[in-house]
C-alpha cells in the first residue's frame, strides 16, 4: 500500500471568533467545549484593573494593570475593545498587540464579550472578526438556568432578565445566530461556523501560491 501524501497546508490569516450572549445562555460552557474540540483555537487573555485572585497567573488568566496603566493603554489605541462589567468600577479589555500577532501567524482566537465589545472589535479589525450571537430557547428557559446556577440573588436575576431583551435585539449585527437548546447541537454549530470561516478565500492568503504549484 502506497503512503498517502501529506495533506496540503495553505497559509492563511487567523480570525477573531466572537461569541456573545445574554447572561445564562451557556456562553462559557460552550466556549470551553469548543476549545476542547478545536485544539488550534486560542483563548484571548484580557486586561483587567482588578487584583489577581489566588492561583491566577499574569498573562495566562489576565494581564493585571492599574487603572492608570489601563487608561494609558486605551488612550494609545492598545485595546481592541474595553468595558465596565455590570456597572462595576473594574475595567476589562482586549489587548491589541497579542491578537494581531496571533492573526499574522494564522492563529484563530476566541472571545466571549458582549455586543458592544463586538462592535468595537469589528470597527478595529473589520476583515478579521466573525461574530456569533447565542440565543436561549426561550426567556423562561433562560430564567430557569439563572436560578439553577445559584450564583445570583433574586434582585440580580430580575436585573439580568430585564436587560436580556435589549441585548437580544442586537442579534442582527452578528454574522450568525445559534439557539442553545441542546448543548451538543450548539457546539456542533459553532464548530461548523468556525471551520467554514477558516476556508473563506479572502482569509487563505496562500491560495495564490498553492494554485500555482498544483498547476505547474
Amino acid at each position: 500500500m502506497r503512503d498517502q501524501p501529506a495533506p496540503a497546508r495553505i497559509e492563511r490569516r487567523g480570525l477573531c471568533f466572537v461569541v456573545a450572549a445574554p447572561s445564562g445562555t451557556g456562553k462559557s460552557s460552550l466556549t470551553r467545549a469548543l476549545l476542547a474540540a478545536e485544539p488550534e483555537l486560542g483563548l484571548s487573555v484580557s486586561v483587567t484593573t482588578r487584583a489577581p485572585r489566588p492561583g491566577e497567573v499574569e498573562g495566562k488568566h489576565y494581564y493585571f494593570r492599574t487603572p492608570a496603566e489601563f487608561e494609558a493603554l486605551r488612550a494609545s489605541g492598545g485595546l481592541l475593545e474595553w468595558a465596565h462589567v455590570f456597572g462595576r468600577e473594574t475595567l476589562y479589555g482586549t489587548p491589541r498587540a497579542p491578537v494581531e500577532a496571533a492573526l499574522a501567524r494564522g492563529q484563530d482566537m476566541i472571545f466571549t464579550i458582549d455586543w458592544q465589545g463586538f462592535r468595537q472589535m469589528r470597527a478595529a479589525l473589520p476583515d478579521d472578526v466573525v461574530g456569533v450571537f447565542l440565543l436561549p430557547p426561550s426567556l423562561e428557559a433562560l430564567e430557569e438556568r439563572l436560578r439553577l446556577r445559584g450564583q445570583d440573588s433574586e434582585a440580580e436575576i430580575a436585573r439580568r432578565m430585564a436587560s436580556t431583551q435589549g441585548e437580544m435585539e442586537h442579534y442582527a449585527e452578528f454574522d450568525y445566530a445559534v439557539v442553545n437548546q441542546r448543548f451538543e447541537d450548539a457546539v456542533a454549530d459553532l464548530q461548523s461556523i468556525l471551520r467554514a470561516s477558516r476556508l473563506a478565500t479572502a482569509r487563505q492568503t496562500g491560495l495564490c501560491h498553492f494554485t500555482r504549484m498544483v498547476t505547474a
